[in-house]
């Protein structure tokens, strides 16, 4: 049974509350729900990532756009891949070009989603967020695993493009987006420091005290996650806050090293 400041919803099922979201009347809303993505790509998985953002925030944006007392703002969820899977040494901004592949076509649908919140004159900010380094869960507990088995390294040959942000600064940049009234749209949710990958393999060995020369080839990915390797694994986005900088955030964990001796406590 709900409490006074809970709201039943079902993302994947289109279902929400909208008596009980009438009651709370939010006036900040922070929508990042979707199924991860970190998987081998069967059919079935990609229907579950598609539908748990675009069918999800479709019924948000227009159960907020309903009520009599719509939220200030909506900071929802999308991603860098919007931008594709492998733009070389282009450096991405907002105003960059969408790309190509699953994850793009899903960000754009996602991002699409919120209009009905926009039309009915929400502030909407979409938080294209790369890859969140914290340690506990997500990204970074996959990439230290190998490690302590004396096995890490690059990914195939390492030289794509990883675009990063630390937990602390991801949380705080959402904060800062909510409570920021001339920003508005899509914003880039990553750290000022891109590396390649062969980089941050080195950089994370030297902060974990583990070699970092075994290297995972890139068809053994492509044959333990099918297409989810080039378009995740292997992708190479090096993306810029752009908009995020230039609104005056400023970030506790600008350089890879720091971020990641904070983030495991070295």
């Amino acid at each position: 049974m709900a409490t006074s400041n809970q709201i039943p919803w079902d993302p994947a099922a289109s279902r929400i509350d909208i008596a009980r979201l009438r009651d709370v009347a939010p006036e900040v809303v922070i929508n990042l729900a979707g199924e991860p993505i970190a998987h081998r790509w069967t059919t079935r998985r990609k229907a579950a990532i598609r539908e748990s953002r675009i069918v999800g925030t479709t019924a948000l944006a227009r159960a907020l756009a309903s009520l009599p007392v719509p939220p200030k703002v909506l900071v929802s969820g999308s991603g860098i891949h919007y931008y594709g899977f492998d733009r070389g040494d282009e450096l991405l901004r907002e105003d960059s070009s969408p790309g190509d592949g699953f994850l793009a076509t899903v960000s754009g649908e996602w991002e699409r989603a919120t209009a009905p919140a926009a039309e009915a004159g929400i502030r909407v900010v979409l938080s294209r967020t790369g890859i969140v380094l914290g340690k506990e869960g997500g990204a970074l507990e996959r990439m230290v695993l190998p490690y302590r088995f004396f096995v890490g390294g690059p990914l195939g040959s390492g030289g794509h493009w990883m675009s990063w942000i630390a937990v602390d600064d991801a949380v705080r940049a959402i904060r800062f987006l909510a409570e920021t009234p001339a920003v508005s749209g899509a914003v880039n949710l990553v750290g000022p420091d891109p590396v390649r990958n062969k980089d941050f393999a080195t950089t994370l060995g030297r902060v974990l005290h583990q070699p970092s020369w075994f290297p995972v080839p890139a068809f053994v990915l492509r044959a333990l996650f099918s297409t989810m390797a080039d378009e995740q694994a292997l992708s190479s986005l090096r993306v810029a806050p752009h908009r995020l900088g230039g609104a005056g955030f400023e970030f506790r964990h600008p350089r890879l090293e720091e971020a990641l001796r904070f983030e495991l406590r070295r």
